[in-house]
């Protein structure tokens, strides 16, 4: 993963994720990621807690794919909310720490 930057909302992070040509939106077509999860990289991750409610907490993924295509993810944090493509994201992210 590239360096890490804090964001104050998921807004701020989404639009200078844009700029930097992460404009390519996985959660229209996530399908992708779980078909062919090693053709992906997480590049960035900011994640967002909500000052009193868990429903609030959000996790932004900067994704660039082996071809080249960057985009983002976005995808709710609480407990209940973990979507499968989202557990893998979190799970693409965890092994690449470990290396």
């Amino acid at each position: 993963m590239n360096t890490i930057y804090h964001y104050d909302s998921v807004s701020k992070a989404l639009d200078e994720l844009n700029e930097n040509g992460f404009n390519y939106d996985f959660n229209k077509n996530e399908a992708v990621i779980l078909k062919n999860p090693a053709n992906y990289e997480i590049k960035h991750i900011y994640r967002y807690e909500g000052e009193s409610n868990p429903d609030d907490e959000a996790i932004v993924f900067g994704i660039q794919s082996k071809s080249g295509k960057k985009g983002v993810y976005v995808a709710g944090f609480a407990a209940n909310s973990i979507t499968e493509t989202a557990q893998l994201l979190l799970d693409i992210s965890i092994k690449s720490r470990k290396k």
